[in-house]
C-alpha cells in the first residue's frame, strides 16, 4: 500500500506541476510577436515609413524614393550585419568602420600602383581584412581586455597607417585609376551594379548583398550550432567554456566575420565611386552600433536578432533620405537619431519585461508536499 501510494502522489504532483509551470506555459501569437527582439524595429520602421510617406508624399512613395533610401540603408548593413553578431556574442568592434576605407585602399593600391589585376588585389585585401579581424580577436581573448579599448586602438592605427601609407604612395589620401585596372568590368558589375530596374530607376546590388548577408546571418543564429555558440559566450562565457562551447573560437570568428563584411562594404564603395578614399567608413562604426541596439541587441550580449539589426539600418537608411525628401533642415537628423534610439532602448527593454510578466502562469503551483499527502489520503481511503 505504501508503495502505491509513493507512486500515485509522484504522478499526482508531476501532473500537477507539468499544467503550470511558466517554463511550459504556451504563449498567444501576439505575446509571441512581442518577445522577439526585433519587433521594435519592425513597429519603429513602419513608423518612419509612415511618417516620411505623409511628409514627402509623392517623391517619397516613387520608384527613385524607395531606391534611394534602399541604397542608403544597405550601406550600414553591410557591416551591421556583422556587427550584430558580434555584440550578441558580448563584443564591440570600434574599427569596423574604419575597416571600409581600408581594405579599399589596400585593393586599389594592389591594382592601381602594383599593376595587378583587380580581382587578386581584391583578394589580398581580403586576406588582409581576415588577418586584422583575427588579431583584433586574439588580442581581446588572450589580453582580456576589453573589446571597446583593443578595437579602439585598432581603429586609431589603421586610421594613422591608412593616411600615411596612401600618401606616401600617391602624395594625396586617394587613390584613384581602377577603371583602367584588369577585371574592373566584372567587378563593377558584382559590386556596383543595378541588378534589376523597375520604373526606369535602378535598384543597386548592394541591396542585394544586404538582404543576402542579413538571410545567411538569421539562419546562422537561429538554425545552427554556432548560433547557439554565440548566444552562450554572449550570455556567460565562462558558462560556455565549461558546457564544452569553444568560446575563445567563437569570439574570433566573429571578429573576422565583421572584418569579412567591412571588406565587402568596402569593395561596394569602391567600385561605386571607382576611387579609393582612406577616410572612407571612418565615423560609420557608431551608426552599425546603433543599428543593432535599434534591432533589439542588448550592450551586455547574449540577446539580439540579425533581422532585428536589419530593420535598424533600415531605419537609418529611411530617417536620412526622409528628411531632406520632406524639406526639414538637415540638422534635424541627429535630433531625430537621438529621440529614435532612446525610444528602441526603452521601448525594447519594457516589452522584454512585460512579456516575462505575461508569461507566468495565472494559477499558483500547488506544493509538491502538499499534493503527495492528499494522493496518499486518497490511496488509503479507498484501500
Amino acid at each position: 500500500m505504501t508503495t502505491t501510494a509513493s507512486a500515485a502522489s509522484t504522478a499526482t504532483a508531476a501532473d500537477v506541476v507539468s499544467t503550470t509551470d511558466e517554463r511550459l506555459a504556451r504563449l498567444s501569437a501576439r505575446k509571441r510577436l512581442l518577445v522577439r527582439p526585433e519587433f521594435g524595429a519592425l513597429a519603429g520602421a513602419f513608423v518612419v515609413w509612415l511618417l516620411f510617406a505623409w511628409q514627402a508624399g509623392s517623391v517619397w512613395l516613387s520608384w527613385q524614393g524607395t531606391a534611394t533610401y534602399l541604397d542608403r540603408s544597405a550601406g550600414y548593413g553591410l557591416t551591421a550585419v556583422a556587427v550584430a553578431l558580434l555584440m550578441i556574442g558580448g563584443e564591440f568592434d570600434l574599427s569596423a568602420g574604419v575597416m571600409t576605407g581600408t581594405t579599399g585602399m589596400f585593393a586599389a593600391l594592389f591594382a592601381v600602383h602594383s599593376g595587378l589585376n583587380l580581382w587578386l588585389g581584391m583578394a589580398l585585401s581580403l586576406l588582409i581584412a581576415l588577418f586584422l579581424g583575427f588579431l583584433n580577436g586574439l588580442m581581446v581573448v588572450r589580453s582580456g581586455l576589453p573589446s571597446f579599448i583593443v578595437t579602439l586602438g585598432t581603429f586609431f592605427a589603421l586610421r594613422g597607417f591608412n593616411l600615411w601609407l596612401t600618401q606616401r604612395v600617391t602624395d594625396k589620401t586617394q587613390v584613384t585609376g581602377i577603371v583602367d585596372t584588369g577585371g574592373y568590368d566584372l567587378a563593377r558589375k558584382v559590386f556596383a551594379s543595378n541588378f534589376v530596374t523597375i520604373g526606369g530607376v535602378g535598384f543597386r546590388v548592394s541591396i542585394l548583398w544586404f538582404a543576402g548577408m542579413v538571410a545567411v546571418g538569421a539562419w546562422v543564429l537561429m538554425r545552427t550550432r554556432v548560433g547557439n555558440w554565440i548566444f552562450a559566450v554572449g550570455g556567460n562565457r565562462d558558462a560556455a567554456r565549461m558546457s564544452g562551447v569553444p568560446a575563445n573560437g567563437t569570439k574570433i570568428g566573429l571578429f573576422m566575420t565583421v572584418a569579412v563584411c567591412g571588406w565587402v562594404h568596402g569593395m561596394v564603395v569602391l567600385l561605386q565611386t571607382n576611387r579609393s578614399n582612406v577616410i572612407e567608413g571612418v565615423g560609420q562604426e557608431f551608426f552599425f552600433i546603433i543599428a543593432a541596439v535599434l534591432g533589439g541587441c542588448l550592450l551586455t550580449g547574449g540577446f539580439g536578432s540579425v533581422v532585428g539589426a536589419g530593420l535598424g539600418c533600415l531605419i537609418l537608411g529611411m530617417t536620412q533620405q526622409g528628411i531632406p525628401l520632406a524639406g526639414w533642415d538637415n540638422n534635424l537628423y541627429f535630433l531625430f537619431l537621438g529621440i529614435i534610439l532612446l525610444l528602441a532602448a526603452f521601448a525594447n527593454e519594457w516589452i522584454r519585461r512585460w512579456a516575462r510578466t505575461a508569461s507566468r502562469p495565472t494559477v499558483d503551483v500547488p506544493d509538491t508536499a502538499e499534493v503527495a499527502h492528499a494522493a496518499a489520503t486518497r490511496t488509503t481511503t479507498d484501500d
